[in-house]
């Protein structure tokens, strides 16, 4: 059966949190910080054994993923899409892991909650608006959302600046719904039948952690390209 919480939601809170501090930290925010904390050890950490002339396993499927990374920048943005990989990179990393804690059992995938993607497509909307801003100034970043016809102007601009609002629930719901109902599913499925649908519904949660990832990813890409280029438009 699907778990309500992880295995430290309990523990971090009764023995160390709530005597501290009166209250307790959801779910979702501890799985975040776990996410991060993975993070923070396991990248420096293989940042030390990189090699030019022996890379290991590691590092090969690092490149790869940093690879496939910049040519989708470049193809998607243009000639300065390296410029993005860090902002792209980060947001790739912290979605996949947390989805990926949805095939553990004792875990919880902290996108499974909305006020975790909300943070995500939050943070997306402004970073990618912030760029347009300072790529085009605010005037001609503004000017685009009043279409090609000044005479359009009145109608078209309250029209775009909700449409471009709207990309914040979009970005949030999809990886939500999507996270939030698979791993309901294969906990409901595994439940019943655990000794047959594990490994299944374990690959079928990989694939899904990195079909998720890449969507919100390619989205922001996207939105980062419309908002820089929004003076050719």
């Amino acid at each position: 059966m699907e778990h309500e919480s992880s295995i430290l939601y309990e523990p971090f809170n009764r023995y160390i949190w709530r005597h501290a501090f009166g209250f307790d930290v959801p779910d979702h925010v501890l799985m975040a910080l776990l996410v991060l904390l993975i993070s923070s050890i396991v990248f420096p950490l293989a940042s030390r054994r990189i090699s030019r002339d022996n890379p290991g396993g590691f590092q090969q499927f690092l490149e790869l993923i940093v690879g496939g990374l910049k040519d989708l920048l470049r193809d998607i943005i243009g000639h300065h899409g390296d410029h993005y990989l860090d902002i792209i990179g980060g947001f790739a990393v912290f979605i996949f892991i947390s989805n990926i804690f949805g095939i553990f059992f004792f875990l919880q995938p902290p996108t499974s909650n909305v006020n975790t993607t909300f943070a995500l497509s939050l943070s997306a909307f402004l970073y990618f608006n912030w760029q347009g801003i300072k790529s085009q100034g605010l005037w001609h970043y503004l000017k685009h959302f009043m279409g090609p016809l000044p005479l359009l102007a009145p109608l078209m601009f309250p029209i775009e600046i909700i449409g471009n609002f709207a990309r914040i629930l979009s970005l949030s719901m999809r990886l939500f719904g999507n996270i939030f109902g698979e791993h309901t599913a294969t906990g409901i499925f595994m439940g019943m039948l655990p000794f047959v649908l594990p490994w299944p519904m374990m690959g079928l949660g990989i694939f899904g952690a990195f079909l998720q990832t890449f969507v919100f990813i390619m989205l922001t890409m996207v939105y980062i390209s419309g908002a820089t280029a929004a003076e050719e438009h």
